[in-house]
């Protein structure tokens, strides 16, 4: 499934010219709900706030479960599927938004970047006082794909057995998914979106999972909704 939530339109202009990280993240917080983290210095006490590191940990199993009931599948690679995309399209919509709009992109340390439990939707985010890095796509690679989605893919498939392939198949529709919002939100920053986003699929271990062409991305995988009842194909299946 691609799509990172409703966009919204951003004026540059409106947009301070040394925001802080923080002010960064709340700024792209206005394209969509998957671009939103959250930044209150005190959530790390917050007894609803975890860090990352417990959801690709003991906290996976009861979450796909989670995902498996809202879904309405008794499949619970479908679930497992379905849960690494959201979390894939939550981790690449800010950090994207940030490094087109503002020029750098969030240190989302898993230890530091946290997500709420007993959250229904989307998987809720907050990062606060990340440090600020470089807007380059290796930079995002590491930030996204070696710090969070490794580690993720592994849990997932230590939980049920879903193919490595779809998975980060997964994770580039995701990506897909968030530059489509974001060149709605802002069409004057497309050239730099796309630029970066094809340096992201143009490298292990996206490299191969999908191919972009005039008529926009197709994947060579599919991530599995057409199981769930009332599913369907998505816009960029291999099965279309």
């Amino acid at each position: 499934m691609t799509g990172s939530g409703a966009p919204g339109r951003l004026d540059a202009m409106e947009r301070p010219a040394h925001a802080t990280m923080d002010d960064a993240l709340a700024d792209v917080a206005r394209v969509g709900p998957y671009f939103a983290v959250d930044t209150d210095p005190g959530i790390p006490d917050h007894p609803l706030w975890r860090p990352l590191t417990a959801l690709y940990g003991p906290a996976l199993p009861d979450q796909v479960a989670a995902v498996r009931l809202r879904l309405g599948t008794t499949e619970d690679r479908v679930a497992a599927s379905l849960f690494l995309q959201g979390v894939a399209g939550r981790l690449w919509s800010p950090a994207l938004a940030t490094a087109v709009l503002h020029g750098r992109v969030p240190e989302l340390v898993p230890a530091r970047t946290y997500w709420r439990a007993a959250s229904p939707g989307p998987v809720l985010l907050a990062a606060p006082g990340a440090p600020a890095l470089a807007a380059v796509a290796a930079t995002l690679r590491r930030v996204i794909v070696d710090d969070h989605l490794v580690p993720l893919v592994s849990a997932v498939r230590a939980v049920t057995p879903v193919a490595e392939g779809l998975l980060w198949g997964n994770a580039a529709s995701a990506l897909m998914g968030a530059l489509t919002v974001l060149t709605m939100a802002s069409p004057a920053h497309s050239g730099i979106a796309v630029r970066l986003v094809d340096e992201l699929l143009g490298a292990a271990p996206l490299r191969g999972t999908g191919d972009r062409g005039p008529h926009g991305f197709r994947r060579r995988s599919c991530c599995l909704y057409y199981r769930v009842p009332g599913g369907g194909e998505c816009a960029d299946c291999a099965l279309t």
